[in-house]
């Protein structure tokens, strides 16, 4: 009997793929057909997405899919960021290219909006961190700035919804990405109507919410005319991709208070899986979200800067003559002096500077400590404190749900990096369980499994996780060292305790 084959479109801030899952009844085994280079595009003085150009690198993938596995793909559903939308007129046309949520037109926006809704209020309702790039803030730069375009708009997609839209012509939004725009109502899952009419915004754009796992429809003729994907249907995954991964994190313990994730990538998401959200003072006073998660559940976590940081300073060096590869950076980072200069990962310098190692060392200069020179000395000191700030969230996830977490998974392309799992492990004190690598795709395939009836639950899910992955274990070590360097690094962020 020949597998059947689900098809994940899962698209990054780096890089987009599109990744077959072949189910052989009892592991699911993923494969790359086609992998393809993302990255916000300067148009004017705005950082756009290239959504044409992402599209078409879509229909190739699928294509190459559909000549590998032929009539075995059952179906496809797409996996982005959150918080980027696409705006469409009434006739169906884009109106204009998608702003990056990097670009500077929310500066702002923040404080006219808490002027009309204190900041409490709207945690409370929308249970939701305060980052400048929320959706909420995105629309509300856009209709401020460009008031004609919006006016114009008869639809907003957020990017996982656009690529549906592209594949079926379904016009909703899945739970999961809509949950992190700051327009949803958290506790009663549906878009805050009245929040928004305050502030102005029309209502009328936003789509009807799908839970993860709605059938779509199917592929449209024209696309399955293009790629060969006759017949296929489109499901929606957890569409935003730290929801898919969570859904594939490799716990026993599904419903169990025992474990905490990050989903490591260009973002680390660090949290916790929880039934209902958590909208308590302490989670607005350390800027805690609440996103929503398969089942129903809420994602209670933290974004945190990340492989970003590692990423620009990457890109710096090779604009100087000097390339490495990711390896490279991590082997000397490994020869570098530990300890020694910490940052705050999560200052708002680090979000899109210009010269990533410059930022890093006017931080260290402007706080007394050593300044790092070479590129070991500074992608060592970005893994160090990233390390540290999980500690930190870990401390404040802990005092949230009121226990102490016993493990940490991490799951995502940063699983691969032993170096930083080594120091999450050490910084944290916890024992720390790495893999998958492909946990967003393979929880965006797994749900469509789950659709069609071949899985039963969420922890059927996980537990094909474990059948189909091997995953890594590491033990903390010096415990002594790695309390005085948090004891630092607790004096650096508490100025910004919730930043």
């Amino acid at each position: 009997m020949n597998s059947q084959v689900y098809l994940a479109v899962d698209l990054g801030a780096e890089s987009g793929r599109v990744m077959a899952g072949r189910w052989t009844g009892k592991r699911m085994l993923l494969e790359e057909v086609h992998r393809f280079a993302n990255g916000p595009v300067w148009l004017g003085e705005s950082l756009r997405w290239d959504v044409l150009r992402l599209w078409q690198e879509i229909q190739q993938g699928l294509g190459m899919a559909a000549r590998q596995h032929g009539r075995r793909v059952v179906s496809v559903g797409a996996d982005t960021w959150g918080v980027d939308y696409v705006l469409l007129s009434r006739h169906g046309e884009l109106l204009g290219l998608p702003y990056a949520y990097r670009d500077a037109r929310t500066q702002g926006e923040m404080e006219r909006v808490f002027r009309k809704v204190p900041r409490a209020d709207l945690f409370k309702q929308t249970g939701l961190q305060f980052l400048p790039f929320n959706t909420l803030f995105q629309l509300l730069a856009h209709q401020r700035q460009h008031p004609d375009v919006v006016a114009a708009a008869r639809r907003l997609l957020f990017m996982p919804d656009f690529v549906h839209w592209a594949l079926c012509g379904s016009e909703v939004a899945e739970f999961t990405i809509a949950s992190t725009s700051q327009c949803l109502d958290a506790q009663r899952r549906a878009w805050a109507e009245g929040l928004l009419k305050k502030l102005g915004l029309p209502v009328k754009l936003l789509p009807e919410i799908v839970p993860p796992g709605t059938k779509l429809g199917r592929v449209r003729a024209s696309v399955a005319a293009r790629t060969g994907l006759d017949g296929v249907e489109v499901v929606a995954p957890p569409a935003h991709d730290t929801a898919s991964a969570v859904a594939a994190v490799p716990t026993r313990d599904t419903g169990k208070l025992t474990w905490a994730y990050i989903s490591s990538g260009t973002w680390s998401l660090m949290g916790v899986e929880v039934k209902r959200p958590v909208l308590t003072e302490r989670a607005l006073e350390v800027n805690i979200t609440n996103e929503g998660g398969v089942d129903g559940t809420y994602r209670l976590l933290k974004n945190i800067m990340g492989l970003w940081l590692v990423q620009q300073c990457r890109r710096a060096f090779e604009a100087r003559g000097r390339s490495f590869t990711y390896p490279e950076l991590v082997q000397r980072a490994s020869e570098a002096a530990p300890l020694r200069s910490l940052v705050n990962p999560d200052d708002p310098r680090f979000l899109n500077p210009p010269d990533m190692p410059r930022a890093i060392q006017e931080f260290c200069q402007e706080t007394g400590q050593p300044v790092p020179r070479s590129e070991g000395e500074l992608v060592r000191c970005a893994f160090e404190s990233l390390a540290l700030r999980y500690r930190q969230v870990l401390g404040w996830l802990e005092e949230l749900v009121g226990r102490r977490l016993d493990v940490i998974h991490i799951v995502g392309g940063g699983s691969q990096n032993r170096l930083l799992n080594q120091f999450t492990a050490d910084a944290c004190q916890r024992p720390v369980i790495t893999g998958p690598a492909e946990a967003t795709a393979m929880g965006n395939v797994l749900t469509q499994m789950r659709a069609r009836g071949e899985l039963k639950s969420l922890a059927e899910m996980r537990e094909t996780v474990r059948k189909s992955v091997e995953l890594g274990e590491y033990e903390p070590r010096r415990p002594e060292v790695w309390e005085e360097a948090f004891a630092r690094f607790q004096k650096l962020t508490e100025t910004r305790t919730g930043s």
